[in-house]
């Protein structure tokens, strides 16, 4: 891979989701001045528009994209040789594929430097019931999704969980009209996190997962109890296996696994995609699976059982 000397900045989002605003904001920090011209390309028309002289107060060319069909490296290759940028900043159209920029030949240099999603949370709802696939398409690769316009009794962990499930490591913000909203997951779990040993019931595995991926301090040194199906990496190792369950990120072709690696003395004779009622003790250690430190599980006892009449862990 070539070496990036002009960062490009994507931020998606549907229409209205406060993509222009975030931006107008950010574009006037000191801490996101340089001292180059910044390319800004739009790719949809919102409500909200830039004001021309803080443009150009900021060293900020603007060019505009109108259809799909115009977003072309030709077209890009022309801007990067008109305005020689030193930065460009793409705000993307909602109804656009986020992949297809992704897969894109940018103009030499040229490179992603950040994804940034913008969510209205007063109409993610409808979106998901009705775009899920554009949406995480979004966010399957960005670093950072910022929920705004959030009200205090919005299900905002449920809102999280949606996104660290289809993207572990992107960072999830909420704000409202004043800022960024605090302790706003202090409700309580849906299990006992001090008992001797957690119970984890098959529909709060996902609740457990992201916690535990998001918080492991809580669960090192924990024993806990839960039902899972076998998947069997190879190279893993004889007496190792990850007891797991398959979460749906948009719909039944797009599904990705959810589970930590696990020291089992019973693991060789676990066929793989079987399920297990597994109790195992919990550490923080580094695996060449995760190539960083993360949890494993040590277990303590595995039992073949039945499969859940419900496999797919669910989102919503």
């Amino acid at each position: 891979m070539s070496e990036i000397t002009v960062p490009v900045y994507l931020l998606s989002g549907f229409l209205e989701s406060g993509k222009t605003s975030f931006l107008d904001f950010t574009l006037q920090q000191d801490y996101f001045q340089i001292e180059g011209k910044t390319l800004l390309i739009l790719c949809e028309e919102g409500i909200e528009e830039y004001d021309e002289a803080m443009l150009e107060e900021n060293n900020i060319v603007m060019e505009r994209i109108e259809s799909e069909e115009a977003l072309t490296t030709q077209r890009l290759t022309a801007m990067d040789i008109l305005h020689r940028p030193e930065r460009v900043v793409i705000e993307y159209n909602g109804m656009w594929l986020v992949s297809r920029f992704e897969q894109m030949t940018l103009p030499e240099g040229w490179g992603i430097e950040q994804e940034i999603t913008c969510v209205d949370a007063s109409t993610y709802q409808i979106y998901m019931a009705n775009m899920k696939s554009i949406f995480m398409d979004m966010v399957r690769n960005t670093d950072m999704v910022v929920f705004n316009r959030c009200k205090k009794d919005d299900p905002l962990p449920s809102y999280r969980r949606a996104i660290k499930v289809a993207n572990q490591r992107a960072e999830v913000i909420f704000e409202d009209a004043e800022g960024e909203l605090d302790d706003i997951f202090q409700d309580e779990l849906p299990f006992d996190i001090e008992a001797d040993v957690i119970e984890i019931l098959p529909e709060d595995y996902g609740i457990w997962f992201v916690d535990s991926m998001e918080n492991p301090e809580r669960y090192v040194g924990k024993t806990i109890h839960y039902q899972a199906r076998v998947l069997k990496p190879r190279g893993m190792g004889s007496r190792f296996f990850v007891p797991g369950r398959t979460a749906m990120t948009c719909c039944a072709d797009d599904t990705t696994f959810l589970g930590y690696v696990c020291k089992a003395d019973d693991a060789p004779g676990l066929p793989e995609g079987s399920w297990v009622e597994i109790t195992a003790e919990i550490a923080f250690e580094y695996r060449m699976e995760y190539q960083e430190e993360g949890l494993v599980l040590y277990a303590k006892e595995v039992k073949r059982c039945a499969p859940l009449e419900e496999e797919m862990v669910y989102f919503n």
